[in-house]
């Protein structure tokens, strides 16, 4: 494995939640010369500087303010995946078993989460001295907590067949067992036991935790598969990948004519419309108060962005060798194949003719791979945050990304020169 792949393992290992991407990413920047601000702090920034800021913990947005005019380029991604979520007050007990009760966020693949050991991750919100400002922890347990168990076979013989699952009543993770305790104890008592395990893993009394942003997430590192290696195996892969891509785009500028930022938003999968998702004034704002500190003018920031480039950066469809008709008949993009450029008339993704020609003749100019994906006319498929985006911020945009299998598993699978070749052009696109 190289050393590229190690540290995207590494740092998909990092990022059980959008929280911790946000920490992780927070962490690689300040390495790399980056100062943070605050949206709730006056901003005097300095021409050469390099600085980021956070959105609620799980947003980020990050940029290099050029030592003189020239071009505004951007790119974009998301922090967030498909995953349960646990619901407040989530202990219930059944048949001597404590069960958490939980919730699909996003549109993950039901019966990939069944029968693995899975952890907890998130924000923990602990009573503080003042109500408007509770004590916030992060967390990750880093250990298998709870389960999901499927039904023996036995009982179900045509779960080869059917084998549908109920979200409420199916999916529930099994993280206790009673049976073996000498009394009995009353259910209301039994379902305080998530909240009374969580306040001694916090080392708080139980009646001090407020609130919680937890998610469940599969403990199994990533790997490399295949007989020569050549593609990872992983959890978090949409859309880890595009993250890390953009944090080494990013990094990698020295100096630069112009503005260079990246948008690292969270809520992609359930739609993008909150107060740090793509589909916020955010980006906007943060453009706003970039170019208001550097003295420059409203007209300026719109004469930029009419001139500028953004990328939507976002895991692509792979053809699947098992179910090649699901792909489009013609443009088929294969794993190895390059990083891909997504296309719909829909504009489900962004892009124009315009936009397909900028990053065709940037990948033919430095030698990198890419395909082009579309998804079959009678498929619907999937969309990303580079249309709402784009639409909120008027700029020229092209969604591009890897081509994964397995998209919203809880394990994706993708090609390893894939991930060489998207972070060539990020870095590229931000840099030349």
């Amino acid at each position: 494995m190289n050393t590229e792949m190690e540290e995207l393992l590494d740092f998909i290992g990092e990022c059980p939640t959008p929280f911790h991407t946000v920490q992780a990413s927070a962490m690689r920047l300040r390495l790399a010369g980056f100062r943070e601000l605050s949206l709730a702090d006056s901003w005097q920034l300095e021409r050469g500087g390099k600085y980021f800021v956070t959105v609620y913990d799980s947003t980020l947005l990050a940029f290099v303010v050029g030592e003189s005019e020239g071009p505004l380029r951007m790119a974009a991604a998301h922090t967030d995946f498909p995953c349960f979520r646990l619901k407040p007050q989530a202990g219930m007990v059944k048949e001597k078993c404590g069960l958490l009760n939980v919730e699909k966020y996003g549109g993950l693949i039901l019966r990939t989460w069944l029968d693995r050991p899975l952890s907890l991750a998130g924000k923990v919100v602990i009573r503080g001295e003042d109500a408007f400002n509770p004590e916030i922890r992060l967390v990750d347990f880093e250990r298998p907590l709870v389960t999901i168990p499927s039904l023996a076979i036995h009982m179900d013989r045509e779960v080869n067949d059917e084998g549908k699952l109920n979200a409420q009543t199916d999916m529930l993770p099994l993280a206790a067992a009673f049976g073996g305790a000498e009394s009995s104890e009353e259910e209301n008592d039994a379902k305080a036991f998530f909240l009374d395990w969580l306040s001694a893993e916090l080392d708080t009394a139980a009646e001090d935790i407020l609130s919680y942003e937890l998610s469940l997430y599969p403990v199994e590192n990533g790997c490399t598969v295949g007989l020569h290696e050549e593609m990872l195996s992983s959890p978090r892969l949409d859309n880890l990948t595009s993250v890390k891509a953009c944090l080494d785009g990013i990094s990698a500028v020295e100096s630069c004519d112009g503005v260079r930022l990246i948008a690292l938003f969270d809520n992609e999968e359930v739609g993008s419309c909150t107060k740090q998702g793509a589909a916020s004034a955010v980006l906007m704002q943060v453009l706003q108060r970039m170019y208001t500190s550097l003295g420059k003018e409203q007209e300026d920031l719109l004469r930029d962005i009419a001139a500028g480039f953004m990328l939507s950066v976002d895991v692509a469809h792979a053809v699947h060798p098992n179910y090649a008709d699901k792909t489009d008949p013609s443009v088929r993009p294969v794993l190895g194949g390059g990083l891909t450029l997504k296309q719909a008339c829909s504009q489900s993704y962004a892009g124009d003719a315009e936009a397909v020609a900028v990053i065709r003749g940037l990948c033919e100019a430095k030698g990198i791979k890419w395909q082009q994906f579309v998804n079959r006319s009678d498929s619907r498929g999937g969309s990303t945050l580079g249309s709402l985006a784009s639409a909120l911020v008027p700029m020229r945009t092209m969604d591009i990304g890897v081509p994964i299998l397995a998209m919203h598993s809880a394990r994706e699978t993708m090609a390893a020169a894939d991930q060489e070749a998207l972070t060539k052009l990020l870095q590229v696109f931000m840099t030349d």
